[in-house]
């Protein structure tokens, strides 16, 4: 209850305070590629409960390519690798914390098809919200870049990082409180600022 309305809380307000820079970035989107501005996917979320995960759309539209993303890709947009680079395709997912179907500290959410591949052990993950950062995000925030240099980067995903996320998520989730989210919130923007002046 006390995470539910902590997420409450700073999601009201995050959308107040970053509503300007939202519009801003929409429109930015919509006119460097036709397309809606918000990217929608499905993802699976509490008691394999399945949502609309929001971002800003950052590819071309229609895109149909892997469900990983690789470095700089072609079906990445101009204003997209920007948006990328500062996590600001993101924000949207306040949305998503604001109606339930995430937390601002959690697993992150996956897609269907690769939860399906380890079912029994997001048994266990998805007993809490998914969320827009966690332990996870951080170890792995240069994941398109390691999946880049990769020969297979489908399979180096589903044989070397999910196994290893999932074992983080796990252990996020057998000792996750408010003291550590708070600490998780607090290195996330630590790692996002690092990454500005690299």
């Amino acid at each position: 209850m006390l995470k539910r309305g902590f997420d409450l809380v700073v999601a009201v307000s995050a959308l107040l305070l970053a509503s300007p820079l939202m519009l801003l970035l929409a429109i930015l989107v919509r006119l460097d590629s036709p397309g809606p501005a918000i990217f929608r996917q499905t993802r699976v979320g509490r008691r394999f409960r399945e949502f609309r995960l929001l971002k800003f759309r950052s590819m071309i539209n229609g895109n149909v390519g892997a469900q990983i993303t690789c470095g700089q890709e072609a079906r990445i947009t101009r204003v997209g690798a920007i948006i990328r680079k500062l996590k600001l395709d993101e924000l949207p997912q306040m949305w998503n914390v604001f109606c339930g179907d995430m937390s601002f500290v959690g697993p992150r959410p996956e897609v269907p098809t690769f939860v399906a591949q380890f079912r029994s052990d997001y048994e266990e993950i998805l007993k809490v919200r998914p969320g827009i950062t966690d332990p996870a995000s951080i170890r792995y925030r240069s994941e398109s870049e390691i999946l880049s240099n990769n020969p297979d980067p489908i399979r180096y995903y589903t044989e070397v990082i999910l196994p290893d996320k999932i074992r983080i998520s796990k252990e996020y989730v057998r000792s996750a409180n408010i003291r550590k989210d708070i600490s998780v919130i607090f290195q996330t923007i630590a790692t996002l600022m690092q990454r500005q002046e690299e």
